[in-house]
């Protein structure tokens, strides 16, 4: 398990491949703390979401299909948040089994870096409690998909 940052941290996964097949696992992400999860497929590659942040909403990131890059920014203020804060981003690949854990207190983007990538989101948060624990933030407020 890598730690990126002060607390936004990549679980590394594997592959095995024989005869029957591939296998594809990140055993050492624990579900403890999952209430719910969902998958985003977007219209188009290399259309900016976000950004979306949470102040008690822990989330965790998987691709399960093709590749897209996640980023990554801690809101100075929910309400009006400078626009220079340093961005972390992650490329994840259903070649490369991984689970990015972003805890509370963050907010999130992405962007498909291909056609057929679907992302794979797990959430701390009941759905009833997200209503009051979401803050939207246009998708120019930082920029996501900067390599």
């Amino acid at each position: 398990m890598a730690s990126i940052g002060s607390r936004v941290r990549l679980i590394e996964g594997g592959l095995d491949i024989d005869a029957r097949g591939t296998v594809t696992h990140v055993n050492d992400f624990d579900f403890k703390g999952v209430d719910r999860f969902y998958t985003i497929r977007s219209h188009r590659p290399f259309e900016p979401r976000g950004w979306v942040g949470h102040r008690r909403d822990r989330k965790w990131f998987s691709v399960v299909q093709g590749t897209v890059l996640v980023a990554v920014v801690e809101p100075d203020d929910w309400s009006s948040p400078a626009r220079d804060l340093p961005v972390q981003r992650f490329v994840l690949s259903s070649a490369k089994p991984q689970v990015l854990h972003v805890p509370a207190g963050y907010a999130t983007g992405s962007v498909a870096l291909s056609e057929d990538a679907i992302l794979v989101i797990f959430s701390s948060g009941k759905i009833e409690d997200a209503k009051t624990d979401n803050y939207r933030f246009s998708a120019d407020t930082w920029p996501i998909g900067a390599l």
